[in-house]
């Protein structure tokens, strides 16, 4: 049964942002026109700083959560709001999204590549190649710049994709499985740079970073997440959200009881939002 406009209006009162609040998805819902009815009733508050990985079946909707709080779909009832502004344009929060693809210009080097949002946005080259120099050094390029696409593995054009996201200096990062076609070695290597990217930004006094991270691995959300968002589908809605409070995200965390406890957590939580059908990663 839909909520009249009023009734959403009083709920949105009631489940407001405060100032450490950057993305907010209250009562949401998204029913395409087919009539696939991807999410329900979904409420998410994203705050400054927190890693939160969005982890559940196929088509319980994490990638259309994350393409509304990118701005990129609209909902069919709720509300969205980015640091308490109706648009992400309003609100002057600056978001970064990195796809499951690296989605790389085969023609262009790896910093004309990750170059490519400031030259969208006008930014004058003397500004702009430290900014990326500094992005490539961030993810391990630092003495790629001058390579293409076509020369470099699967992992290291991800971390280019990576760079074209930091070099903007978001506020927000929004990244959909872009692990998941990786192998295991290359994506345990990837996670633990990302973790480590996430940890320094937010140390120094300066502008924190929130991430949110779809993945189906289970023992990816752990070792990223300060939250895992557990979902359920048919139709998409949130069924848990769970913080994961560990310091210290390393090899020796992998293999420690504390890890192995909020796996095994996760998994039965998963098992029982997918209707006692567990899916493998």
């Amino acid at each position: 049964m839909l909520m009249k406009y009023s009734e959403i209006e009083e709920d949105v009162a009631s489940f407001a942002a405060d100032a450490d609040t950057v993305l907010l998805a209250n009562r949401v819902e998204k029913t395409y026109p087919n009539g696939t009815h991807a999410l329900d009733e979904v409420r998410l508050r994203i705050q400054r700083g927190d890693f939160v990985s969005l982890l559940g079946p196929s088509g319980c909707g994490k990638s259309t959560l994350l393409k509304m709080y990118a701005g990129l779909e609209a909902p069919s009832h709720g509300h969205l709001r980015w640091l308490g502004a109706d648009s992400p344009a309003k609100s002057g929060l600056k978001i970064a999204m990195v796809f499951q693809e690296a989605t790389l210009m085969p023609w262009a080097n790896i910093a004309t590549n990750v170059r490519l949002p400031l030259d969208l946005a006008g930014v004058p080259k003397a500004e702009s190649e430290p900014r990326v120099q500094r992005a490539l050094e961030a993810v391990g390029l630092g003495k790629f710049g001058a390579s293409y696409p076509r020369e470099l593995s699967g992992g290291m054009q991800m971390r280019a994709s990576i760079a074209r996201a930091l070099v903007t200096e978001p506020d927000v990062l929004l990244m959909d499985e872009p692990f998941g076609a990786l192998d295991e070695f290359t994506r345990n290597r990837l996670d633990a740079d990302l973790r480590a990217l996430w940890s320094q930004r937010n140390a120094g006094g300066g502008k924190p970073l929130a991430v949110v991270f779809v993945t189906h691995s289970i023992y990816e959300a752990v070792f990223l997440s300060s939250r895992v968002v557990m979902m359920a589908a048919r139709p998409g809605r949130i069924v848990a959200d769970l913080p994961i409070p560990e310091p210290v995200r390393d090899d020796e965390f992998r293999l420690s009881m504390a890890f192995n406890e909020h796996c095994r957590d996760l998994s039965a939580r998963l098992l029982a939002a997918s209707g006692g059908e567990l899916e493998h990663d």
